[in-house]
Protein backbone atom coordinates (compact mmCIF):
# COMPACT_ATOMS: atom_id res chain seq x y z
CA UNK A 1 0.00 0.00 0.00
CA UNK A 2 1.23 3.64 -0.50
CA UNK A 3 1.96 6.09 2.57
CA UNK A 4 1.05 9.40 2.88
CA UNK A 5 2.53 11.65 5.93
CA UNK A 6 0.28 14.24 6.62
CA UNK A 7 0.78 17.11 9.33
CA UNK A 8 -1.93 18.92 11.35
CA UNK A 9 -3.36 15.37 11.00
CA UNK A 10 -6.04 15.94 13.96
CA UNK A 11 -8.47 18.73 12.59
CA UNK A 12 -9.34 21.16 10.01
CA UNK A 13 -8.24 20.07 6.45
CA UNK A 14 -5.25 17.79 7.36
CA UNK A 15 -7.55 15.74 8.99
CA UNK A 16 -10.11 15.61 6.15
CA UNK A 17 -7.07 14.98 3.61
CA UNK A 18 -6.15 12.20 6.15
CA UNK A 19 -9.63 10.61 6.22
CA UNK A 20 -9.59 10.79 2.19
CA UNK A 21 -6.27 9.28 1.74
CA UNK A 22 -7.22 6.10 3.91
CA UNK A 23 -10.64 6.00 1.81
CA UNK A 24 -8.26 5.32 -1.26
CA UNK A 25 -6.54 3.14 0.74
CA UNK A 26 -3.06 4.58 1.83
CA UNK A 27 -1.65 3.65 4.91
CA UNK A 28 -1.13 6.98 6.96
CA UNK A 29 1.65 8.61 9.16
CA UNK A 30 -0.17 11.13 11.01
CA UNK A 31 1.74 14.18 12.40
CA UNK A 32 -0.09 16.64 15.24
CA UNK A 33 1.09 18.06 18.63
CA UNK A 34 -1.45 16.76 20.87
CA UNK A 35 -0.28 13.06 20.97
CA UNK A 36 -3.98 11.41 23.11
CA UNK A 37 -6.29 13.17 20.04
CA UNK A 38 -3.87 11.93 17.60
CA UNK A 39 -4.46 8.31 18.61
CA UNK A 40 -7.65 8.67 18.55
CA UNK A 41 -7.92 9.76 15.17
CA UNK A 42 -5.65 6.25 14.26
CA UNK A 43 -8.41 4.59 15.72
CA UNK A 44 -11.11 6.19 13.75
CA UNK A 45 -8.93 5.53 10.46
CA UNK A 46 -9.17 1.72 11.85
CA UNK A 47 -12.43 1.32 9.88
CA UNK A 48 -10.82 1.73 6.73
CA UNK A 49 -8.43 -1.46 7.17
CA UNK A 50 -5.14 0.57 6.35
CA UNK A 51 -1.98 1.15 8.60
CA UNK A 52 -1.75 4.13 11.20
CA UNK A 53 1.55 5.47 12.67
CA UNK A 54 1.29 8.23 15.41
CA UNK A 55 4.10 10.47 15.56
CA UNK A 56 3.75 13.33 17.94
CA UNK A 57 5.76 16.45 17.34
CA UNK A 58 5.25 19.89 17.68
CA UNK A 59 6.86 21.79 14.79
CA UNK A 60 8.18 24.74 15.47
CA UNK A 61 10.46 22.82 17.89
CA UNK A 62 13.09 22.09 15.97
CA UNK A 63 14.36 18.57 17.44
CA UNK A 64 10.77 17.64 16.82
CA UNK A 65 10.57 18.83 13.28
CA UNK A 66 13.95 16.68 12.81
CA UNK A 67 11.79 13.33 13.77
CA UNK A 68 9.35 13.86 11.23
CA UNK A 69 12.25 15.06 8.84
CA UNK A 70 14.18 11.45 9.36
CA UNK A 71 10.69 9.42 9.07
CA UNK A 72 10.51 11.08 5.83
CA UNK A 73 13.22 10.28 4.40
CA UNK A 74 13.55 6.91 5.86
CA UNK A 75 14.19 4.58 2.04
CA UNK A 76 13.27 2.15 4.30
CA UNK A 77 9.71 3.25 4.78
CA UNK A 78 9.17 5.44 1.74
CA UNK A 79 6.72 8.00 1.86
CA UNK A 80 4.55 8.54 -1.26
CA UNK A 81 2.36 11.67 -0.43
CA UNK A 82 3.08 14.43 2.19
CA UNK A 83 0.27 16.63 3.31
CA UNK A 84 2.07 19.65 5.22
CA UNK A 85 -1.59 21.09 6.73
CA UNK A 86 -0.29 22.05 10.40
CA UNK A 87 -1.16 25.98 10.97
CA UNK A 88 -1.96 28.59 12.96
CA UNK A 89 -3.20 32.44 12.71
CA UNK A 90 -2.57 34.81 14.87
CA UNK A 91 -5.87 37.21 15.51
CA UNK A 92 -3.37 40.19 17.41
CA UNK A 93 -2.23 42.89 14.77
CA UNK A 94 1.48 42.54 14.29
CA UNK A 95 2.36 45.55 16.07
CA UNK A 96 0.61 44.18 19.20
CA UNK A 97 2.23 40.72 19.17
CA UNK A 98 5.20 38.87 20.42
CA UNK A 99 7.61 38.60 18.39
CA UNK A 100 8.33 34.57 19.78
CA UNK A 101 4.89 34.00 18.16
CA UNK A 102 5.66 35.46 14.76
CA UNK A 103 8.76 33.35 15.14
CA UNK A 104 7.00 30.13 15.91
CA UNK A 105 4.24 31.13 13.36
CA UNK A 106 7.22 31.49 10.71
CA UNK A 107 8.25 28.19 12.00
CA UNK A 108 5.44 25.68 10.99
CA UNK A 109 4.09 27.22 8.15
CA UNK A 110 8.18 28.12 6.54
CA UNK A 111 10.00 26.41 8.17
CA UNK A 112 8.43 23.18 8.61
CA UNK A 113 7.58 23.00 5.31
CA UNK A 114 10.63 23.81 3.67
CA UNK A 115 12.03 21.23 6.09
CA UNK A 116 9.90 18.31 5.03
CA UNK A 117 9.47 19.17 1.19
CA UNK A 118 13.24 18.66 1.12
CA UNK A 119 13.24 15.81 3.67
CA UNK A 120 10.43 13.87 1.13
CA UNK A 121 11.75 14.76 -2.18
CA UNK A 122 14.43 13.15 -3.10
CA UNK A 123 12.78 9.45 -2.15
CA UNK A 124 9.91 10.39 -4.08
CA UNK A 125 12.17 12.16 -7.19
CA UNK A 126 14.48 8.70 -6.86
CA UNK A 127 11.06 6.10 -7.37
CA UNK A 128 9.86 8.16 -10.18
CA UNK A 129 6.89 9.42 -8.09
CA UNK A 130 5.34 11.02 -5.48
CA UNK A 131 3.10 14.04 -4.57
CA UNK A 132 3.70 16.65 -1.97
CA UNK A 133 0.59 19.05 -1.08
CA UNK A 134 1.50 22.26 0.79
CA UNK A 135 -1.83 23.89 2.87
CA UNK A 136 -1.42 27.29 1.54
CA UNK A 137 -4.26 29.81 1.91
CA UNK A 138 -6.07 32.83 0.12
CA UNK A 139 -4.78 34.65 2.39
CA UNK A 140 -1.22 34.96 1.00
CA UNK A 141 -2.48 37.03 -2.45
CA UNK A 142 -3.79 40.00 0.07
CA UNK A 143 -0.66 40.81 1.33
CA UNK A 144 -1.30 41.55 4.94
CA UNK A 145 0.67 40.63 8.01
CA UNK A 146 2.86 37.47 9.12
CA UNK A 147 0.11 34.92 8.39
CA UNK A 148 -0.49 36.46 4.55
CA UNK A 149 3.96 36.83 4.46
CA UNK A 150 4.24 33.00 5.34
CA UNK A 151 1.01 31.56 2.95
CA UNK A 152 2.61 33.48 -0.19
CA UNK A 153 5.99 32.12 0.51
CA UNK A 154 4.36 28.85 0.61
CA UNK A 155 2.49 29.51 -2.94
CA UNK A 156 5.61 30.89 -4.42
CA UNK A 157 7.78 27.68 -3.47
CA UNK A 158 5.87 25.36 -4.15
CA UNK A 159 5.10 27.01 -7.63
CA UNK A 160 9.34 27.12 -7.75
CA UNK A 161 9.20 23.80 -7.60
CA UNK A 162 7.44 22.90 -10.70
CA UNK A 163 10.16 23.12 -13.48
CA UNK A 164 12.63 21.40 -10.99
CA UNK A 165 10.86 18.65 -10.77
CA UNK A 166 9.31 17.94 -14.45
CA UNK A 167 9.66 14.75 -15.80
CA UNK A 168 10.44 13.22 -12.37
CA UNK A 169 6.85 12.20 -11.90
CA UNK A 170 6.46 14.15 -8.64
CA UNK A 171 3.58 16.60 -8.23
CA UNK A 172 3.44 19.49 -6.18
CA UNK A 173 0.53 21.78 -5.39
CA UNK A 174 -0.17 24.53 -3.11
CA UNK A 175 -3.66 24.33 -2.11
CA UNK A 176 -5.02 27.89 -1.09
CA UNK A 177 -8.44 27.71 0.49
CA UNK A 178 -10.92 30.65 1.60
CA UNK A 179 -12.69 30.51 4.66
CA UNK A 180 -13.01 26.87 5.66
CA UNK A 181 -15.30 25.86 8.88
CA UNK A 182 -12.22 24.28 11.09
CA UNK A 183 -11.17 24.88 14.51
CA UNK A 184 -8.44 27.70 13.14
CA UNK A 185 -10.65 30.84 13.74
CA UNK A 186 -11.90 29.74 17.21
CA UNK A 187 -8.08 28.89 18.37
CA UNK A 188 -6.86 32.33 16.82
CA UNK A 189 -9.21 34.38 18.26
CA UNK A 190 -10.63 35.83 14.90
CA UNK A 191 -14.29 37.20 15.19
CA UNK A 192 -16.13 35.23 12.33
CA UNK A 193 -19.93 35.94 13.21
CA UNK A 194 -20.44 38.34 10.85
CA UNK A 195 -18.95 37.07 7.79
CA UNK A 196 -21.96 35.74 5.80
CA UNK A 197 -22.65 31.67 5.68
CA UNK A 198 -21.95 31.61 1.80
CA UNK A 199 -18.20 32.78 2.08
CA UNK A 200 -17.56 29.47 3.69
CA UNK A 201 -16.05 26.55 2.79
CA UNK A 202 -16.16 23.04 3.53
CA UNK A 203 -12.95 20.67 4.62
CA UNK A 204 -14.00 17.78 2.46
CA UNK A 205 -15.05 20.29 -0.15
CA UNK A 206 -11.27 21.75 0.12
CA UNK A 207 -9.74 18.33 -0.29
CA UNK A 208 -11.63 17.44 -3.24
CA UNK A 209 -11.22 20.37 -4.90
CA UNK A 210 -7.43 19.98 -4.59
CA UNK A 211 -7.44 16.32 -5.82
CA UNK A 212 -9.30 17.42 -8.81
CA UNK A 213 -6.81 19.84 -9.38
CA UNK A 214 -4.15 17.67 -9.07
CA UNK A 215 -5.68 15.31 -11.34
CA UNK A 216 -5.63 18.33 -14.03
CA UNK A 217 -2.09 19.00 -13.14
CA UNK A 218 -2.94 22.51 -11.53
CA UNK A 219 -0.39 23.30 -9.28
CA UNK A 220 -2.05 26.07 -7.16
CA UNK A 221 -5.22 24.92 -5.90
CA UNK A 222 -8.54 27.05 -5.11
CA UNK A 223 -11.61 25.59 -3.97
CA UNK A 224 -14.71 26.91 -3.79
CA UNK A 225 -16.53 29.53 -6.71
CA UNK A 226 -16.47 32.01 -4.11
CA UNK A 227 -12.72 32.25 -4.75
CA UNK A 228 -11.59 31.21 -8.05
CA UNK A 229 -11.61 34.74 -9.42
CA UNK A 230 -9.93 36.08 -6.38
CA UNK A 231 -5.65 35.45 -7.21
CA UNK A 232 -6.12 37.13 -10.74
CA UNK A 233 -8.54 39.84 -8.55
CA UNK A 234 -5.43 40.53 -6.63
CA UNK A 235 -3.10 40.87 -9.48
CA UNK A 236 -4.75 43.36 -11.39
CA UNK A 237 -6.27 45.87 -8.83
CA UNK A 238 -3.45 48.76 -7.79
CA UNK A 239 -2.42 47.64 -4.61
CA UNK A 240 -3.65 50.68 -2.70
CA UNK A 241 -6.89 49.88 -3.96
CA UNK A 242 -6.43 46.05 -2.24
CA UNK A 243 -5.33 47.58 1.00
CA UNK A 244 -8.68 49.48 1.19
CA UNK A 245 -10.71 46.47 0.05
CA UNK A 246 -8.70 44.64 2.71
CA UNK A 247 -9.60 47.23 5.25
Amino acid sequence: MPTALVTGATSGIGWAYARRLAHQGFDLVLVARDGPRLEGRAEELAVYGVGTEVLVADLADREQLRSVEVRLSDPARPVDWLVSGAGFGLATPFGETDVRDEERLLDVLVRAVVVLTKAALPGMVERGGGTVVTVSSVAGFLRRGTYSAAKAYATAFTEGLVEELRGTGVRVQALCPGLTRTEFHARSGDDVDRIPGWVWLDVDQVVEGSLRDLGRGRVVSVPGWQYAALPAFTRAVPPSLLRRIRR
